[in-house]
């Protein structure tokens, strides 16, 4: 498999290398479940919701978001997740939150081991334990442990799609194309935005091999997969909503993205008696045709300034928990985040290979986010790839700093005996 940056570093010895895993796995632990016990954590807007939503769910059946009403305002895969535990637990004697957030721990070591498992394929033992140390003490990844949303879900299912999308890519079998397709299909569940990476992830894939019957063969499977989860979802829209729905029917994020630098109260256009879709056509129509400027900046750096300037606090807690001193924390965001667009270039480089798979992710999630109101929330489910991308190509820039400062040395050193020699004759 192709990679961008060979080995830094001499191979470590396997028990040494085994030692640090196992270590920098128990300090992700560690971090993670002190912070559980050690804060008082809110309870966002959407989380009372969504309580809401689960208990209507169990105990009469409904499954309607912000309605009594059956809808499909949200996908279920984050419902049915709460759902279940709220079952297990017993939830009318105690309460499900911290059991979901124990839970969550898991899932975010889940990831961890995911994330390592795709840098070691893709760069070697040096950079996986970079990313591996990187992501145990990135704070959001620890806070969103705390908040009982859809962001630690979500980036356990796109992580372990992009490694089951590499094996399908690599191996080229069907059953691994299968496998991707389901866990496509659980992130689309759970975050409804992904269900537009299958296009272009299977366009790069027949750009890269340029084998259109694989192409077709892969496509094919990941779909079957994908129906697989989906399908009951739809089937079940169709008998209760008497319509297709295979995402969600959500309208706000769309129409709360049409005000620029979020000036809700802009009077741009007039909203009486129009749905949420009806005003915010028109205000884009307006907004690119008399303010041009201003929707074209907020349409591009203005929203990627919101989603990616600041970290992802989960929910919020109290006191602060300080993973890193401050600020340690937010000066590893920004630089994380503004090693990234390198990082891209250079990925794109050579872009026949498996690190632009991440790198296409990255581009196209960020986009498909420009269309709606920008949160931070928004960077957290980019952030293992960027942090992927950034050790990569940081040990890349490394590798070729050192070997060009060893060539020089060695010149230099060349150059010294040969000058010496003479004067030693003489």
């Amino acid at each position: 498999m192709n990679t961008i940056s060979p080995k830094l570093f001499p191979t470590y010895k396997k028990p040494l290398f085994i030692m640090l895993i196992l270590l920098i796995f128990a300090l992700a632990a560690y971090l993670r479940l002190d912070f559980l016990v050690s804060v008082n954590h809110h309870v966002s807007h959407d989380t009372l919701h969504y309580d809401i939503m689960v208990r209507q769910l169990l105990e009469k059946g409904v499954y309607a978001y912000k309605d009594t009403q059956p809808n499909a305002q949200v996908t279920p895969g984050y419902p049915l997740f709460m759902a279940a535990v709220y079952k297990l637990v017993d939830y009318q004697h105690h309460d499900p939150f911290p059991y979901i957030r124990y839970i969550q721990v898991g899932l975010s070591l889940a990831t961890l081991w995911l994330m390592y498992t795709i840098a070691r394929k893709l760069a070697g033992s040096t950079v996986s334990l970079i990313v591996l140390l990187v992501s145990s003490v990135y704070p959001p990844f620890i806070w969103s442990n705390g908040a009982v949303l859809t962001e630690t879900l979500a980036c356990f299912f796109l992580v372990l799609y992009i490694r089951l999308q590499l094996n399908a890519f690599e191996k080229k079998t069907r059953t691994l194309a299968l496998l991707g397709g389901i866990a496509l299909g659980l992130l689309v569940l759970t975050r409804s935005e992904f269900l537009i990476l299958i296009a272009p992830v299977y366009v790069f894939h027949f750009l890269w091999k340029k084998e259109l019957r694989l192409t077709i063969k892969l496509l094919l499977f990941t779909c079957i997969g994908m129906g697989i989860v989906l399908s009951p979802w739809v089937i079940r829209n169709m008998v209760s909503l008497h319509e297709v729905v295979v995402a969600s029917t959500q309208v706000n994020p769309f129409a709360a993205g049409t005000y620029p630098n979020k000036n809700y109260d802009d009077g741009l256009v007039d909203r009486h008696g129009k749905t949420q879709m009806e005003v915010a056509k028109e205000r884009l129509k307006v907004g690119f045709t008399q303010h041009t400027w201003q929707f074209v900046k907020w349409y591009t750096v203005g929203k990627l300034k919101y989603i990616y300037s600041n970290m992802y606090f989960g929910s919020g807690h109290k006191p602060l928990y300080r993973v890193l001193p401050s600020p340690l924390g937010s000066l590893l965001h920004v630089a994380l985040v503004w090693f990234s667009p390198l990082a891209l270039i250079a990925s794109l480089r050579k872009w026949r290979q498996s690190l632009t798979l991440l790198t296409l992710i990255v581009a196209v999630m960020t986009v498909t986010r420009l269309a709606f109101v920008p949160e931070y929330r928004y960077n957290y489910t980019a952030m293992p790839l960027i942090i992927t991308m950034d050790a990569i190509v940081g040990v890349a820039i490394l590798r070729w700093i050192w070997i060009k400062l060893s060539k020089s040395s060695s010149n230099s050193q060349k150059g010294a005996v040969s000058y010496a020699e003479p004067n030693g004759k003489s």
